[in-house]
Parts: structure tokens; sequence; C-alpha cells
């Protein structure tokens, strides 16, 4: 019986302390959230449409083509923001809208290296920085494989 008392006890506080802890947990501005995603995202794709006609126009790319070193571009800048710490910042801010692009991905992988320099360049560097990249990398891979698959499947399927 006095097991059944001290359940029931520890079951109220627990109710308690769950009623407690959502009454002062702030709510989240999601739309505020949803809108600083979507104005950042945004701004890092026009920002990567801007350096993508630079290409076209004066190193005579065609759009197919200029997307390479657009994307180049938009990772040096990235991970250049990075090192300097601005890009932590706009990420605070700006939540998903600057980790979806590319330049989220170089962001975490410059932050993963620097985090972990003064472990050395191999297991600190090298080591971190794929432990991110590694999962990401596979999961493109794999992805392009099945792509090419289906692709091939119903080409075949075509003729």
């Amino acid at each position: 019986m006095l097991v059944s008392v001290k359940a029931k006890r520890g079951l109220q506080i627990s109710s308690e302390y769950q009623k407690r802890a959502k009454e002062l947990t702030p709510r989240r501005p999601v739309v505020g959230n949803a809108i600083r995603a979507f104005l950042v995202g945004g701004l890092i794709c026009e920002l990567g449409q801007f350096i993508q006609q630079f290409f076209i126009a004066y190193f005579g790319f065609n759009e197919k083509n200029a997307g390479n070193p657009t994307v180049a571009v938009l990772i040096f800048i990235s991970t250049l923001l990075t090192g300097l710490g601005v890009y932590d910042r706009i990420g605070q801010w700006a939540g998903a809208g600057s980790a979806v692009p590319v330049t989220g991905f170089a962001n975490s992988m410059a932050s993963a290296a620097i985090e972990h320099r003064s472990e050395g360049t191999v297991l600190g560097i090298g080591g971190q920085m794929f432990k991110i990249a590694g999962p990401v990398i596979v999961f493109g891979t794999v992805a392009a494989f099945v792509v090419g698959l289906v692709k091939q499947i119903f080409e075949m399927a075509a003729k």
C-alpha cells in the first residue's frame, strides 16, 4: 500500500511539474521564424542568381555551366563568413533559412573544422569535418545511384 501511495504522489508531482514547465516555457514565434527563414534563404538564393549572372555576363559562361563556379563562390563566402563569426549570427537569427542552401552545409563543415582544430589536422579537422559531411555524401551518392537506375529502367522500357 505504501508503494502505491508513493507512486501516486510521484505521478502527481510529475504532472504538476509538467504543467508548471509548460506555463513557464516561452512560446516560439513560429510565424516570425518562418518569415526570417524565408527572407534569408531567399536573399542567399538571390545572391546566387547575381553571381551566376555575373559569370554569364563577364566570363562567357552559359546558364548551365555557370552553376558550378556559382556554388563554389557561395561556399567560399559561407566559409569565410563562418571563420569571421558572422555566419553563425546570421544562422541564429534566420534559423533554417541559412541552413538549407549549400551555404549551410559549408558552414557546418567549416564550424566543425574550426572547433576541433586543436585536436590536430587529421583527427581534429579532418575527422570532425567528415563526421558531418559523411552522411550527406553517402546520401547524395545513394540518391544519385537510385535516380540514375530509375531513369535507366524507364529509358529501357520506352525502347
